[in-house]
């Protein structure tokens, strides 16, 4: 796999163009720090954007849904984006506000997995991704379940990385003589404690590959 990211008229950095990233590491980072994509697709000549959870290997991402969902189309292009919040950049005015993040804009054509062996593995990823382990310990998909379900596959061909961190910009500008305080608020968001289901029998404990992510950093 190659190390720079694809550059095509979609993916190039026109504005803030210092935050933009050309590595196709930065492109596996945020993959890997973020839980939810938002898939942007075409239905019926309208915009919709559908958040989901995703799951990714060397060469794709996969997105999966109901054989009934409108969004998981193929033959069209779509673009999925993953946003990782990582604080507030708080200035001395509200014009220099902003945000820290990370951020990937996926850009292609969607394909249908079909192939029983090739929708287990992306079912494995996505699921491994989002709860390391889980795939081993719980029932794996029967085939009616398969069969319920949409699996796609885009390409990392085409790929855009933003990632924006830092203080404010005007501590050297007119706004630093108003006194006023300025800096980072950060943002730490971990895993809680396992919450077991009502219905479930005391005597099975909480798992260790869950267990332990609890008080962790997700992303």
């Amino acid at each position: 796999m190659p190390d720079g990211l694809s550059a095509t008229p979609r993916t190039g950095h026109r504005r803030m163009r210092e935050n933009g990233r050309t590595d196709r590491a930065d492109l596996v980072a945020v993959l890997s720090a973020g839980l939810v994509a938002h898939l942007g697709v075409l239905v019926d000549g309208h915009p919709m954007v559908v958040p989901t959870i995703y799951g990714f290997d060397d060469e794709r991402i996969f997105l999966h849904g109901s054989v009934a969902s409108r969004s998981l189309t193929t033959g069209a292009e779509a673009c999925v984006t993953i946003t990782v919040f990582d604080g507030l950049v708080l200035a001395r005015s509200v014009f220099e506000h902003s945000v820290e993040y990370r951020s990937a804009m996926i850009y292609g054509v969607p394909e249908a997995v079909t192939e029983p062996a090739g929708k287990l593995y992306g079912l494995r990823m996505l699921t491994e991704h989002v709860a390391p382990g889980q795939w081993d310990y719980a029932r794996r998909p029967s085939r009616k379940e398969l069969a319920a379900t949409t699996l796609l596959a885009l390409p990392l061909t085409e790929a855009s990385v933003k990632i924006s961190a830092g203080p404010p910009d005007d501590g050297a500008g007119p706004d630093a003589a108003l006194g006023l305080w300025a800096g980072r608020l950060p943002a730490r968001a971990s895993w809680g404690e396992p919450d077991p289901d009502p219905a479930l029998d005391p005597a099975i404990g909480v798992p260790p590959h869950i267990a332990d992510r609890a008080g962790r950093p997700i992303g």
